[in-house]
């Protein structure tokens, strides 16, 4: 009809992209969560050893290749996953549920970037704004260090509500922030949790405030 706007569809992915979409969503599942249910071994900086991986069942399954999963390290847009120096071993950078040391720089006063931001969408903002942000089964919560589309990691390009949060206070009451290799901050909070009393703003994309 008329004046109708139709949606289009995103072009189908080739084999190739569609393999690698799996394979990257099952080294997130293994790396941040589920290698020892998995049977794989991950040590306490949660390395895990390619070898290992590619001799499971679920990677079996992929056809995975020591080449694929350095493609999906080397080409993931959020920097998820990283090598170590022997480039034998995989981990991922952040968002575990396992209780793993990744190496993350503590933020000091000297070190905060200008904003702290959490995107989230208008659903879950409903409970966010009266019961703060959670970080429910992971080890933290994310945030990012700028805005959607100015940012590697820490915020979903998708989230339509912005938190905007109150570092320098949150530190001065015993709150840790810490930044990951690939640039997202992250805070277990205290007692999980990052209250609304620590929001400096919250606003839409179009920068309209929200509280």
């Amino acid at each position: 009809m008329g004046g109708q706007k139709r949606d289009r569809a995103r072009p189908a992915a080739s084999p190739e992209q569609a393999q690698q979409i799996a394979l990257s969503r099952a080294l997130s599942k293994t790396l941040r969560h589920a290698a020892a249910s998995q049977g794989i071994a991950i040590d306490s900086n949660g390395y895990c050893l390619v070898s290992d991986l590619l001799t499971h069942s679920r990677y079996k399954s992929l056809q995975a290749t020591a080449e694929q999963i350095k493609q999906v390290v080397e080409s993931n847009d959020k920097q998820r996953f990283e090598f170590d120096a022997t480039g034998a071993k995989i981990r991922a950078r952040q968002g575990h549920s396992i209780n793993v040391d990744v190496e993350l720089t503590p933020l000091t006063p000297d070190s905060l970037p200008n904003v702290v931001v959490h995107g989230t969408n208008p659903t879950a903002w409903e409970s966010i704004k009266t019961q703060g942000l959670s970080r429910q089964n992971r080890l933290h919560i994310h945030m990012a260090a700028g805005l959607p589309g100015e940012v590697i990691s820490g915020m979903r390009h998708s989230a339509k509500v912005l938190i905007y949060i109150n570092v320098p206070k949150a530190m001065a009451d015993g709150i840790e922030f810490f930044r990951s290799a690939n640039g997202a901050i992250l805070s277990s909070g205290k007692d999980g949790t990052i209250s609304p009393e620590y929001f400096l703003k919250v606003t839409d994309r179009a920068g309209n405030s929200l509280i």
